[in-house]
């Protein structure tokens, strides 16, 4: 059974460190805008085993921290989740939904719509690339 739902930021932290970043103090995976943010969570089995959160400048949205534990990754709890947000940004109306997403992880944001941007980095001990979903509202029926 999977349940996806807003939570408070805190409630992130732990699922942030042990998935991203398992070698480092809980402070390091704390945002410094978390308290402005809107954040989701995935319950599998009524057990908290993902978040994502997402943080919006007027009509153009960025998620950060994505991450599923890891002993249930490749069951398509990411995809859920990712949706869930997909979702709740096209009913806020949102332009664009973008993420500086894991070059490792870029096919799994392409199968869901996003596209590779020329935009790319290196922090943290890995390298980065500025993913991109733009929203098309003319050709949807209201």
């Amino acid at each position: 059974m999977i349940q996806i739902e807003q939570i408070a930021y805190d409630f992130t932290w732990p699922i942030r460190q042990e998935v991203m970043y398992p070698d480092q103090e809980l402070d390091f995976v704390k945002l410094e805008n978390d308290e402005i943010g809107i954040h989701f969570a995935l319950y599998f089995d009524h057990k908290l085993t993902g978040v994502v959160s997402l943080f919006d400048q007027e009509d153009i949205y960025q998620f950060r921290k994505l991450a599923i534990l890891d002993n249930v990754q490749k069951k398509g709890l990411g995809t859920k989740l990712m949706e869930y947000v997909i979702d709740f940004c096209k009913v806020q109306k949102a332009s664009k939904l973008w993420c500086n997403a894991r070059v490792n992880a870029k096919e799994f944001y392409k199968r869901l719509g996003f596209q590779e941007t020329e935009n790319t980095f290196f922090k943290d001990g890995y390298d980065f690339v500025v993913m991109e979903l733009d929203f098309n509202y003319d050709s949807e029926i209201t």
